[in-house]
């Protein structure tokens, strides 16, 4: 069948034919047959250069032969057992060596469950109620953080999503991000404030960089009026380096979430923080965080073989840094627009200066991307298809690749 064709099955079965609204590309989606490395096939027949990468995790590409290796080995063993494998800790052990804010680990199944367990504890260590978020960041899909953006320097909570109680929303306040004063403002006035959380770089929107001080500054500001910090590194967790963005700008937070890589391309999610906060979990403490899936062995074991394979060849995030760069250059002399990067993750904004914060990219023209985005996939690249979602690159985009992927870009914004 073709695309047009399963779509139309899908709309009578499934809410928009689809079980991510992000993958609602109109007038229909594409469906994927296969993926291959840097490549992923049609079931139309089209064979795509990804920059997608299924919006992140898949930093060594499509079906590669350790984390395939991986599973099959896994698979022979059992898939799901209901009690604690001899994986989790080893594993585990490996996550916390790498990041500075992880002194202990708890495996869950999403990154959305990640950073609900983690606000969850935050409060249940600090005795408060209301957090802090980003506006425009985005920490998965439970009520507590699906949040309009306002325009004003710190908004209260209003339902982004019919279903979620503005009571519940009423708990989380929200500030610009690159915004430091703005954060200082409102901590300075509220006192019951748990934990401000962000992705320390905006991955959702972006890539949105932080400027020189700012997260530094985000820690100063909330140690200094005993507010945990939380960093949302679910995208940029060994996406950017080993031990993410908290080893690249020098920023220990007190909670860290993560998930997409650490799960090879399968369904994982952790969290993990300093030891005193950690040890209030179910079962050693009183904040309640379960599941019948959480450190499933399969996932582990592709997540494992992914990070063990990038202990062992670092240098392929220089090769990815520099990929970025080159697609960069293609368009450096291009105007009305920007091309923003940082190592793997890249996007050209349709605004001439590269956004700081949610409100700056919400400026930019949405319908000159929409037309861009069809010309890539005309041209054989697949892009995340939202001015809105980060493009990632893969350790096995070869140079052959980044040179399409380059002339691509030049030929069509």
């Amino acid at each position: 069948m073709k695309s047009s064709d399963l779509y139309q099955k899908a709309l009578g079965l499934m809410p928009g034919g689809v079980s991510s609204p992000v993958r609602a590309i109109k007038p229909y989606p594409f469906y994927t047959r296969a993926g291959d490395g840097s490549q992923i096939t049609t079931v139309d027949g089209e064979v795509l250069i990804d920059c997608c990468m299924a919006y992140g995790p898949l930093i060594l590409g499509h079906t590669h032969p350790i984390i395939h290796q991986a599973i099959i080995w896994q698979l022979s063993k059992g898939w799901l057992y209901g009690t604690p494998a001899p994986i989790e800790p080893e594993f585990a052990e490996m996550i916390a060596r790498d990041h500075p804010g992880m002194d202990m680990i708890r495996f869950v199944s999403s990154g959305s469950e990640a950073t609900m367990a983690a606000i969850r504890l935050a409060r249940g260590f600090s005795g408060k109620q209301d957090i802090v978020k980003v506006e425009g960041g985005f920490h998965g899909a439970h009520d507590g953080v699906l949040v309009k953006a306002g325009s004003g320097a710190t908004t209260h909570g209003v339902p982004d999503s019919a279903g979620v109680l503005p009571d519940v929303v009423s708990h989380t306040r929200q500030v610009p991000y690159n915004d430091p004063v703005a954060l200082e403002s409102l901590l300075s006035r509220e006192n019951d404030i748990a934990a401000f959380i962000l992705e320390p770089v905006m991955g959702n929107i972006g890539p949105v960089l932080p400027e020189e001080s700012y997260l530094r500054e985000a820690r100063e500001i909330t140690r200094a009026h005993d507010v945990l910090l939380i960093f949302d590194e679910v995208i940029t967790g060994y996406r950017l380096g080993i031990g993410g963005a908290q080893v690249m700008y020098g920023v220990k937070p007190d909670l860290t979430t993560l998930g997409k890589i650490i799960g090879g391309g399968l369904p994982i999610g952790a969290f993990g923080g300093r030891r005193e906060i950690m040890e209030l979990i179910s079962p050693s403490g009183p904040v309640y965080q379960a599941g019948t899936f959480s450190g499933n062995p399969l996932s582990l074991s592709a997540g494992m073989a992914t990070v063990r394979w990038l202990h062992a060849h670092r240098g392929i995030y220089r090769v990815m840094d520099a990929a970025g760069a080159r697609i960069g250059d293609a368009v450096a002399d291009r105007s009305g627009g920007s091309f923003v990067r940082l190592g793997s993750m890249f996007k050209y904004f349709f605004r001439n200066d590269p956004p700081r914060n949610y409100q700056e990219a919400k400026e930019c023209e949405t319908l000159r991307f929409a037309a861009f985005w069809a010309a890539m996939r005309k041209e054989g690249i697949f892009l995340p298809p939202s001015q809105f979602e980060t493009n990632f690159l893969s350790a096995v985009h070869e140079d052959e690749d980044i040179g399409r992927i380059a002339a691509a870009y030049r030929a069509c914004i």
